[in-house]
């Protein structure tokens, strides 16, 4: 029998990249997103069906597995993908910026697993793959928000991974470092507020230094291939980083002290900034 995963926040990046491997190999796929009828990436693959899933809405959520349940009859994986990027300086972040970036991030991952949990429960067997970030155990300046929601990931899912193993169900982090997507360009969205000028400089030399290290990243088919062997290695491992720098800066920063390791990420990301 097929198995079949559950991706949201596949119209694009990361998560289309997920859908195409995961058709190729084989798999029934789930492409959910929150406007399937404007998406016709996937016309010409048959495996992969699309389905209107907005994770903020727990309505839409519940509507969506259902469906979902009819056409496959099983879910084995569930790749907590949909993400939103709110970036930039936070005093200039408006209180809805910061909302969005919660409700999406965290509390619409949070509802797609809770949605879920009764099927894996059920069938005694499942996997959560959650798409954290190098962001998540490691920070930069102009992220603050966006770091705040993938660091609340990153504790959910260990937390969680204790409370499934006795089930038979495994919780999974693939945690990319920069990716050559949208979220440095389209998807981003920039803290802004004019009356506020003191952080022009280095705001400006921030933006910069970050923008340039999304143009030399990997494609999000890295991504892929990792979220693909973690939903297959059938083992309790957590945690999966990937792209470019990222698995090295992780091990520098378990094995630095902080401020050593604070100094290395200033080098790279205020280069060129003079107080």
């Amino acid at each position: 029998m097929k198995k079949t995963v559950v991706i949201t926040g596949a119209s694009s990046g990361i998560g289309k990249s997920i859908a195409l491997l995961f058709a190729a190999k084989g798999w029934n796929v789930a492409a959910t997103m929150r406007n399937p009828s404007e998406n016709n990436d996937f016309a010409k693959v048959p495996s992969i069906k699309k389905y209107a899933l907005d994770v903020t809405s727990e309505q839409s959520i519940k509507t969506a597995f259902n469906e979902i349940i009819i056409d496959f009859s099983t879910i084995d994986v569930v790749v907590n993908n949909a993400g939103y990027g709110a970036t930039g300086i936070f005093e200039k972040a408006t209180s809805e910026q910061i909302r969005r970036q919660f409700d999406t991030n965290v509390f619409g991952l949070m509802n797609v697993t809770r949605t879920a949990l009764p099927y894996f429960r059920n069938a005694k067997n499942g996997t959560f793959i959650n798409i954290s970030s190098m962001a998540g155990i490691v920070a930069f300046p102009f992220y603050s928000v966006y770091h705040g929601t993938k660091w609340a990931i990153e504790g959910f899912s260990e937390s969680l991974s204790f409370e499934l193993r006795h089930l038979n169900i495994r919780v999974k982090c693939v945690e990319p470092g920069a990716i050559k997507t949208d979220f440095y360009n389209r998807s981003m969205d920039l803290f802004k507020n004019h009356t506020i000028t003191d952080y022009d400089r280095y705001e400006a030399v921030v933006f910069k230094n970050t923008q340039q290290v999304g143009k030399d990243a990997p494609g999000p088919e890295v991504v892929a291939r990792t979220v693909y062997k973690a939903a297959t290695d059938h083992s309790n491992k957590l945690r999966y980083p990937v792209g470019g720098v990222a698995p090295v800066l992780l091990v520098l920063r378990r094995l630095l002290p902080i401020s050593w390791f604070n100094a290395i990420v200033a080098s790279q990301v205020e280069k060129g900034f003079k107080k």
